[in-house]
């Protein structure tokens, strides 16, 4: 299977490229490399192409003879968004609607797209299932959610097969480029730095190790499906237990700083995975305890990398 990956070079984006190599499918990855990470050294027959996917002329170039999409690349960031709402439709929205035309016009046999679950549906009673009716508390949020809704409308109107897969709070190995809250609070561990917690640290995450996320991401990819499928851990995680295990793993003194609350933050998600499971055999083995001792381990080894790559994206 020959298969676009939009954002490819990036933290999920790499990983997933690594494990759908393995398995034999045939590569195209598409990244503008806005995030900071360094240019990408893929295996050997990967084709890679540095563009923006909302460029109409890069994405008709990309799609040629390609089976499937798996579509990464977004503008994320919920306080970023609602300091200014405008930048996630421009890209999110009307990125992705482009992609969607474009990718009905390539003959596409399927596309998956990335989605998001806590701040799509807002402040529920977790866990959170794919039934649940979507409540954005953020523009972030509501740009992912009216992606779905063209997915849904693609599928419907024009037979483009779409499944939409809502990851939780991801975290792993390469994200050192990453401001998610792992990432954060590891590279201020190495530098000494107090951990910022807003809030009084119960908020509740569902935090899916990315050897996890793609395995199941392939999983949906070689199965015939529609709709809307929830991934991440299934068990909740209370902020102050990441810190207390971040502090185990480590085996350092970890000083804990807590301010007010940011507005357009969800308090507490986490998510049911009971139907991914179902349809394509999602799981979700790695413990939080596990997956941050690989995690902890790759920054101390590269800390040099994803320093320089801290540095030059402060000075841009």
């Amino acid at each position: 299977m020959r298969v676009l990956i939009t954002g490819g070079a990036g933290f999920i984006g790499a990983h997933l490229v690594e494990h759908l190599v393995t398995g034999g499918h045939d590569l195209v990855v598409l990244d503008n490399l806005s995030a900071g990470q360094p240019y990408p050294i893929f295996p050997r027959g990967v084709r890679f192409a540095h563009g923006d996917f909302t460029d109409e002329t890069t994405m008709r170039e990309c799609l040629q003879g390609v089976d499937a999409v798996v579509h990464l690349a977004a503008l994320s960031g919920v306080i970023e968004s609602i300091k200014d709402p405008r930048p996630s439709f421009k890209v999110n929205v009307a990125g992705s609607l482009q992609l969607l035309e474009l990718a009905r016009a390539a003959n596409v046999g399927r596309l998956i797209n990335a989605s998001t679950g806590g701040a799509l549906l807002g402040e529920v009673e977790p866990p959170i299932c794919e039934q649940m009716a979507p409540g954005p508390l953020s523009p972030y949020g509501a740009s992912k959610l009216a992606v779905e809704g063209y997915c849904s409308a693609f599928a419907g109107a024009y037979g483009l097969p779409c499944v939409t897969l809502r990851f939780s709070n991801i975290y792993g190995p390469r994200s050192g480029h990453k401001t998610s809250v792992v990432s954060t609070f590891i590279k201020n561990l190495l530098r000494e730095q107090p951990l910022v917690v807003y809030g009084d640290g119960t908020q509740e995450r569902d935090y899916l190790y990315v050897g996890d996320l793609v395995r199941g991401i392939e999983a949906a990819l070689r199965r015939p499906l529609q709709g809307v499928y929830q991934l991440g851990s299934g068990r909740p995680a209370a902020l102050n237990t990441l810190i207390a295990t971040l502090k185990t793993v480590c085996g350092r003194n970890v000083r804990v700083g807590y301010q007010p609350r940011r507005r357009g933050e969800v308090h507490a998600t986490w998510c049911d995975i009971t139907k991914a499971a179902d349809a394509f055999g999602f799981q979700a083995p790695t413990d939080l305890e596990a997956g941050l001792r690989t995690t902890w381990a790759w920054y101390v080894e590269n800390q040099g990398i994803w320093s320089r790559q801290l540095a030059c994206s402060a000075s841009d």
